[in-house]
């Protein structure tokens, strides 16, 4: 299909999502600018920073490179300053607040002026239509609603794309079984693990999650493997795009595959400038090598963020796309920096093991990697459910091997029954770290 006719599949495509890269760049630094200068004036954590790379105006932010002088703005720094110690506007101009899951202590807050919500509708817009939504279309939104920020943020996208949402948010499984078959919907909005626990519920109802009609899946919220993608389009009959975003930045919106390539996830690049660093020294990497992914807002009213480190690993290319946009595109997205283990001097990421136990026979999408220290050294044991009538003895043997050949470490393999492993609405909890219990 030629690039032309694939914008048929995008009508809410907006004119900066092809955009020359020189008169991006000429938008962004424009932008930024103001960012700058938004932040010298009121945000006085972000204004430090900026004074110890020597910027006190933002007339000294020459060019996009001027970026690199300024120190990085770190969670911790929103965690020091919760709940509205970085707003940049008044707290009476705040008009929704979000915020993080508070996992590792107080959670992240974001605030919203009017004029976000309105930005992040745009973009949420942006990102569904790019996946294939289209008005009149029944969007069966299975993320979580409040604090967390994906629920309202693909509820008010598909809104203004003219589609039918059905907020259902997260949990009573059962349920969700039910309206999906009862209102014919044909998007599915969830996270990755909650999409199989959504199949496995239909199929527990006595329908086959086939012939539910779905089209499109959108999913984000955690990390997630081609095999595991190809895995929820095997049990839902639906293509399944992948999403990315952070609370810190807007939520869901910074960045989606589009439908017709589905190839690196389409950066929003006249809201956000993407960097690409080497989480131990921060020393910025060129395009196409791997890194922690960096993010400077050039759009946000009420928490303007400088060179914020998001903790996740990926790649950005900036080569045009194949449907015809020209914005850069994050590729081989694998989680966050902090969840990777290393076990006996072997670096461990969560989605290697994901990708290896999915192209085994006998297991299910279900697994969890428990950390525990006996002794001096570190242990780490996967636990998995078997799948069928597999011989859960000669499938552990398997499994450990073929983990030791990929991976140069001894594993050790828990094979359960199927439905053992807890099932989750939201981010599936991966890891269980026992060492400092």
């Amino acid at each position: 299909m030629p690039a032309a006719a694939a914008s048929e599949e995008s009508p809410y495509r907006h004119p900066a999502e092809t955009l020359d890269r020189q008169l991006l760049q000429a938008l962004q630094l424009e932008r930024l600018r103001a960012t700058v200068a938004l932040v010298l004036r009121a945000q006085p954590r972000g204004a430090r920073l900026l004074a110890q790379a020597g910027i006190t105006s933002a007339d000294e932010i020459a060019s996009l490179e001027d970026l690199q002088r300024i120190p990085f703005m770190l969670k911790s720094d929103l965690r020091e300053n919760y709940p509205f110690g970085l707003l940049a506007v008044p707290r009476t101009e705040i008009v929704r607040v979000h915020a993080s899951s508070g996992t590792h202590g107080k959670p992240t807050v974001v605030g919203y002026t009017r004029n976000d919500l309105e930005n992040w509708t745009e973009l949420m817009a942006r990102c569904m239509s790019m996946a294939g939504v289209k008005a009149g279309m029944v969007v069966h939104n299975a993320t979580g609603y409040g604090l967390f920020t994906g629920g309202l943020g693909f509820h008010q996208g598909g809104e203004r794309l003219g589609a039918t949402v059905v907020p259902v948010s997260g949990g009573f499984t059962a349920r969700q079984a039910m309206l999906l078959a009862d209102f014919g919907a044909e998007v599915l909005v969830s996270t990755t693990s909650y999409a199989l626990a959504i199949a496995a519920a239909v199929r527990d109802a006595g329908q086959d999650p086939l012939t539910l009609g779905l089209k499109i899946g959108l999913f984000g919220g955690e990390a997630s493997t081609p095999r595991m993608r190809a895995e929820i389009e095997r049990q839902l009959g639906l293509r399944a795009i992948n999403s990315y975003g952070l609370s810190e930045m807007c939520g869901p919106g910074v960045s989606a595959e589009c439908m017709f390539a589905r190839d690196g996830l389409h950066i929003n690049e006249d809201h956000f400038l993407a960097e690409v660093i080497d989480p131990e020294d921060g020393r910025v990497l060129g395009p196409g090598e791997e890194g922690e992914l960096v993010f400077t807002t050039l759009t946000k009213e009420a928490l303007p963020l400088i060179r914020y480190r998001s903790g996740d690993l990926a790649r950005v290319g900036v080569e045009p796309c194949a449907c015809g946009r020209t914005s850069a595109r994050i590729f081989d997205l694998r989680g966050r920096h902090d969840d990777m283990l290393t076990i006996r001097g072997v670096n461990v990421h969560p989605s290697n093991v994901e990708h290896l136990l999915l192209g085994m026979p006998g297991i299910t999408p279900y697994y969890r990697l428990v950390v525990e220290r006996a002794g001096l050294m570190d242990e780490l044991t996967v636990e998995c459910e078997v799948e069928g009538d597999a011989d859960p003895i000669e499938l552990g043997a398997r499994t450990a091997a073929m983990l030791r050949e990929q991976m140069g470490l001894r594993i050790t393999i828990t094979i359960l029954e199927p439905g053992t492993l807890p099932r989750s609405d939201g981010k599936a909890v991966r890891v269980i770290d026992r060492r400092e219990q």
